[in-house]
C-alpha cells in the first residue's frame, strides 16, 4: 500500500525538491499552495502525513495545524511543520497545536524524506528469541 503525503508549501523550489525525494521514497505526493487549499485537499482525501509550512497565504500553518487536529477524521494524520523561523516559541506553538515534528529551513530534503519514512512506517525492532 502506498502512503500519501500532502506537501503544503508556497515556495516552488521547495515543492519540487520535496516531490522528487518523496516520490523516490515511494510515496504518493499531493501539493497545496496555501492554507485554504490544504484544508480542502484534506477534506477530499486524508493523507498519511502533511509537510506543512508555517508561512502560507490565506491561512498560516498554525491555523491549518489547529484545524487538522480539530477534525476527528484526521486523528491519525501526522504533521511535520516547516519554518524559516528558528525561534523556540514557534516550535513550542507548533508542538502545542499538535505537530509531530518541527523542521527549520533550510533543511536537507533527504533528511526530511527519511523523517517522513520513519514517521509513517517506523522500522520495527527485531524480534527476540524466547529465552527459557
Amino acid at each position: 500500500m502506498t502512503h500519501t503525503v500532502l506537501v503544503v508549501e508556497d515556495e516552488p523550489n521547495i515543492v519540487l525538491s520535496l516531490q522528487f525525494i518523496l516520490r523516490q521514497a515511494g510515496f504518493t505526493v499531493r501539493v497545496a499552495r496555501d492554507g485554504d487549499q490544504a484544508l480542502r485537499a484534506i477534506d477530499d482525501y486524508v493523507p498519511d502525513l502533511v509537510v506543512l509550512d508555517i508561512m502560507l497565504p490565506k491561512q498560516d500553518g498554525f491555523a491549518v495545524c489547529e484545524a487538522i487536529r480539530g477534525n476527528e477524521s484526521c486523528r491519525n494524520l501526522k504533521i511535520i511543520m516547516l519554518s524559516a523561523k528558528s525561534r523556540e516559541v514557534d516550535k513550542e506553538r507548533a508542538m502545542l497545536l499538535g505537530a509531530d515534528e518541527f523542521v527549520t529551513k533550510p533543511f536537507s530534503t533527504r533528511a526530511l524524506g527519511k523523517m517522513v519514512k520513519d514517521i509513517i512506517a517506523p522500522s520495527k525492532p527485531p524480534m527476540q528469541a524466547n529465552q527459557s
